[in-house]
């Protein structure tokens, strides 16, 4: 759906001198098959969800949560990581919005100024490479954990839960 995401990602990553593969497959929508198709371990996979969090009765803070795609997301830690009262997730039109992707290709990273990146920690610890969906549904990235955190220079808080 975002050409111009995976361009800007590329773009990124290039200036970055990342160590990285672009894999083309077939459209996918879970994180189960995007590891098949990319024959990868499903903990590899860097899911990024984007989430609102209500901070007060009228101010909301949006947040893009990556963590490892065999975990399940924690919106009570979400929510906390930015001294929030609660965390969900965001609308397909918010995620859009801020993302310029549709749910499920959005990439762990952020190019709109309100949207905060934060990673949690096991997808720094627990692979030499991860791999994500880079803007659309049939387009991948793998690359090395370490160029990846070099790179986006992210905020980590641990927000998975086992």
């Amino acid at each position: 759906m975002s050409l111009a995401v995976f361009e800007k990602l590329i773009a990124l990553f290039d200036a970055g001198q990342a160590r990285y593969l672009v894999l083309t497959h077939v459209p996918v929508r879970t994180s189960e098959e995007a590891a098949r198709v990319r024959g990868t371990a499903l903990g590899q996979g860097a899911r990024a969800m984007v989430c609102r969090v209500k901070l007060t009765s009228t101010q909301r803070r949006y947040v893009l949560a990556v963590l490892p795609a065999d975990r399940q997301l924690d919106f009570t830690k979400v929510a906390a990581a930015v001294n929030g009262k609660k965390a969900s997730l965001a609308t397909p039109e918010e995620a859009q919005a801020l993302t310029d992707c549709e749910m499920g290709a959005v990439p762990p990273v952020s190019f709109h100024s309100e949207l905060l990146l934060i990673v949690d920690p096991g997808i720094a610890s627990r692979y030499d490479e991860i791999s994500f969906n880079a803007g659309l549904r049939e387009r991948s990235v793998v690359m090395a954990t370490k160029d990846y955190l070099r790179i986006v220079a992210p905020r980590m808080e641990t927000m998975a839960s086992e």
